[in-house]
């Protein structure tokens, strides 16, 4: 056994109080009665996610979720990633279109000169573009410079202006942040952010350039995380969609309406023996809650 002690201050953090370690958003004991008065639809975004990974990953911090799996060059995962962004979401936009549902489009800026007639194909379709940092290398943490930070962020609303796109909701690449992320995308433009999860219903955060609301996006219903690492079938993911879908209809009132995103990944839900169950999930869940792009439900 080591004989080492930790030192001194290792547990001392300037903002470990009462309540919570983030001075964001007030604390809050409980969110409140889960008993239903004056009801009203919840609300749910759907998250599509356009995602521009590179072949020889650097792994810092950390490799985003859907990066590169194997030894340079891992072509089998890259040309999966490569095939939603070309094929899989086509099929996603099909069905939104033929449900008429709405949804926000998250989109890596690096990608989208690359692009250009996806992006026409969403706006015609009436979506929501959303920017989703420089690309899944750009990873925002703790232990990044924040001049190259600010220099990402900045670039990446630099790069939607030339592609005549002016997004107001932000979602950071692998939805990571270092300390001042919400600073940032605030002093650029952006008014709504999908990084947390917390309480299901949108929360103003405070940042030193004005207020961003953050739209909870539930990670614990990402088409990724059931189906790929949980390893979850069709059938369980979309039980667990609707499960959500019909407590939360339950608890929704006027005065604490129910809002949350969740993601469909194109290279994960747009593949052929998934659309089915996603076409008639999504129609399911048509019936039980208003879908809504993220800047609607503000």
């Amino acid at each position: 056994m080591s004989s080492k002690k930790l030192p001194g201050d290792y547990l001392d953090y300037p903002k470990r109080d009462y309540g919570q370690d983030q001075d964001r958003y007030d604390w809050q004991a409980t969110p409140g009665s889960d008993e239903p008065r004056d009801a009203t639809q919840p609300s749910i975004a759907l998250i599509i996610p356009l995602e521009r990974f590179v072949l020889n990953p650097s792994g810092t911090p950390y490799r985003a979720p859907g990066a590169m799996v194997t030894h340079y060059p891992d072509l089998r995962h890259f040309t999966s990633r490569d095939y939603g962004n070309r094929i899989g979401v086509y099929r996603l936009l099909k069905i939104l279109r033929t449900l008429k549902i709405s949804a926000t489009f998250a989109i890596n800026a690096e990608l989208l000169a690359n692009i250009r007639p996806l992006i026409d194909r969403i706006q015609t379709d009436g979506h929501e573009i959303a920017a989703l940092g420089l690309d899944m290398e750009n990873i925002h943490w703790g232990g990044l410079d924040p001049e190259t930070e600010a220099q990402w962020v900045e670039k990446t609303r630099a790069l939607f202006s030339e592609a005549k796109l002016h997004p107001k909701t932000w979602m950071s690449p692998a939805r990571q942040q270092s300390e001042i992320t919400l600073d940032l995308i605030a002093a650029n433009g952006f008014d709504a952010c999908l990084d947390w999860e917390f309480d299901c219903a949108p929360k103003p955060m405070r940042t030193k350039n004005g207020t961003i609301t953050m739209v909870p996006n539930l990670n614990e219903l990402d088409d990724r995380k059931l189906l790929i690492e949980k390893k979850h079938s069709e059938q369980e993911w979309a039980e667990q969609l609707i499960e959500a879908a019909a407590y939360s209809k339950t608890i929704s009132t006027k005065n604490s309406p129910q809002s949350f995103a969740i993601t469909l990944t194109p290279y994960i839900s747009g593949l052929p023996f998934r659309i089915r169950c996603v076409r008639d999930t999504l129609q399911q869940l048509k019936e039980m809650v208003d879908f809504k792009t993220v800047q609607s439900i503000l």
